[in-house]
């Protein structure tokens, strides 16, 4: 067997072919897999809920099918999808279209983390992220490809959801979440966000919602501020509403339903559309109000009578129809503070914040909170837009604030207190910097030129092969111990002394020749001990005479 040859060997994988094979991105199949999982996540969710009420029901209206029905279609009411009632005492098909909006919570943060661990791909932070595109696309194709059998079998049931509404709002939600959990996934950059505001906002006002950083500019956050200010606001004002109202509150758990189990629903009903009452509580400071039903609006300044409606937890928190009073007007203070909030930001980020622009001027300052002001009224707008809806047909066709309203209410309010409090912010902190000796910056008209500081030089960069340099003193192994009466060589360390001194290795080696020292650095043999025979040194080439011994 010694004499066969090996003809065939088997390859081994390079170690980069390896190391490319072990850190690959995914494919597409992932991204598809991640949005289906993430739409059956929600959908086990709800009908985890909507079974568990129905268990508990002592009077269920039908069997697990119907249940399962109302389940599903309740998720595509959480995307924004309009449902419709087709079991009306009237016969005609009503529609319901006020989405609770704690409910979308759970379809939005379901696809932000999918896309998120997918574009990531489970990979370390020297593996490459999947491309943005193909998580992007993934993601959003495996999610509508459950949505889509999801909404076929909802519309088997007593609420069946609006093919326009349903094609329109479950794909935007999807792209929506998606885009932000991929954003997330690449360290949120601001290449996307700067091309989109390049082509709405003018090249002056950009750096206003996004900073020269990447974070959000003065602007956005002060329209931040200001709207979460007056959704807080809202629920305030709910809750001291229901707390003035307790008594018709707790009699409408008795009216709708009987046994735990039913005000267990009806508490999780209420709790659900918590968020859409404090929008409708900020729209009642702001002015406009809300409506009841087609042409009746509750303001401040007064409240119709409401037409026939069941008896809710929520609306025990409406006022009572007549004019309005002076505790009415009192709701003003909401977006008064809220003005104010969005003034202080404005006013800080004149000073502290103006980026390239310096100190801002008392034009740029009152303009910044105008804009800020108009951003807030977008977002408020947004809210109410997605707070209310219709709850059926005729009078019943509109519930909820009017979002243009909403929003232009928040402008007016919001531009005119913003502007005076964000110049008075700017004066006071511009004083104080000047009572503490600093420059007067509100001098400054046209922005300065950052000075070119000197570069400093570059350092030369080492040879590769010094940084992994084995060090003797620490790597190399201790000498063995040696016989006294035993011969040695040993390496000479007084060349390191030449060296320390930055002496020519040439000079060093004369200097060894004129001293009679060995240049290879070898020291003389050793006397030999006493008791050992002395040796006579090697005779040169063509010596014929003996030599004495040394």
């Amino acid at each position: 067997m010694a004499g066969v040859i090996q003809t065939t060997v088997r390859r081994s994988m390079p170690a980069s072919l390896l190391l490319r094979v072990r850190h690959r991105s995914p494919g597409l199949a992932n991204g598809l897999v991640g949005g289906a999982l993430a739409a059956g996540l929600g959908l086990a969710a709800f009908t985890v809920l909507v079974m568990l009420l129905w268990v508990s029901s002592p009077y269920p209206d039908s069997g697990p099918g119907g249940a399962l029905h109302v389940a599903a279609a309740l998720w595509l009411l959480a995307h924004g999808a309009e449902l419709v009632r087709v079991d009306t005492l009237s016969g005609a098909p009503a529609p319901m279209g006020v989405p609770p909006l704690l409910l979308a919570v759970v379809p939005v943060w379901l696809l932000h983390r999918a896309a998120r661990d997918t574009a990531e791909g489970g990979a370390r932070d020297n593996a490459p992220l999947m491309p943005g595109r193909t998580a992007w696309a993934g993601v959003v194709l495996g999610y509508l490809a459950v949505a889509a059998p999801a909404a076929l079998y909802a519309a088997g049931g007593a609420l069946r959801p609006s093919w326009a509404w349903t094609a329109l709002c479950v794909p935007l939600v999807a792209l929506v979440a998606a885009g932000t959990g991929v954003w997330t996934a690449y360290g949120r950059p601001s290449g996307p966000l700067e091309q989109v505001l390049g082509a709405v906002l003018p090249r002056g006002a950009r750096h206003l919602v996004l900073g020269p950083d990447g974070r959000p500019g003065v602007a956005a956050r002060a329209a931040a501020a200001g709207a979460t200010v007056l959704v807080a606001g809202g629920a305030v004002l709910l809750t001291v509403s229901l707390g003035w109202h307790f008594g018709e509150t707790r009699r409408t758990f008795g009216r709708l339903t009987e046994g735990w189990s039913g005000w267990l629903a009806v508490l999780l009903l209420c709790v659900t559309l918590l968020p859409n009452a404090a929008v409708w509580a900020a729209a009642y400071a702001l002015g406009p109000g809300f409506l009841l039903g087609a042409g009746v609006a509750v303001t401040p300044l007064g409240a119709r009578a409401a037409p026939l409606l069941p008896p809710f937890p929520l609306m025990a928190a409406v006022p009572d129809p007549g004019a309005g009073t002076a505790l009415h007007g009192t709701v003003v203070a909401l977006p008064l503070t809220a003005g104010v909030v969005v003034g202080w930001f404005v006013g800080r980020g004149s000073v502290t914040g103006g980026g390239r622009f310096g100190v801002w001027t008392t034009g740029r300052t009152a303009g910044a909170a105008a804009f800020a002001a108009g951003l807030c009224g977008v977002l408020m707008a947004l809210l109410a837009g997605l707070a209310g809806g219709p709850l059926g047909t005729a009078a019943l066709a509109r519930f909820g604030p009017v979002w243009w309203q909403v929003g232009l209410a928040t402008a007016v309010w919001l531009g005119l207190t913003a502007a005076a409090t964000a110049l008075t912010v700017r004066a006071w902190r511009l004083r104080r910097s000047y009572r503490r000796g600093e420059r007067r910056a509100d001098r400054v008209v046209a922005p300065r030129r950052r000075p070119a500081l000197p570069r400093p030089p570059q350092r030369e960069r080492l040879p590769r092969g010094t940084w992994f340099k084995r060090k003797p003193g620490r790597s190399a192994p201790a000498p063995a111990p040696v016989a006294a009466d035993e011969p040695y060589l040993l390496l000479d360390d007084d060349g390191d002394d030449d060296r320390a001194h930055g002496a020519p290795d040439d000079l060093r080696d004369l200097r060894d020749l004129r001293d009679g020292t060995d240049p290879f650095g070898l020291r003389p043999r050793p006397e030999p001990l006493g008791d050992l025979p002395t040796a006579s040194p090697p005779a040169a080439p063509g010596d014929t005479e003996p030599r004495p011994p040394t």
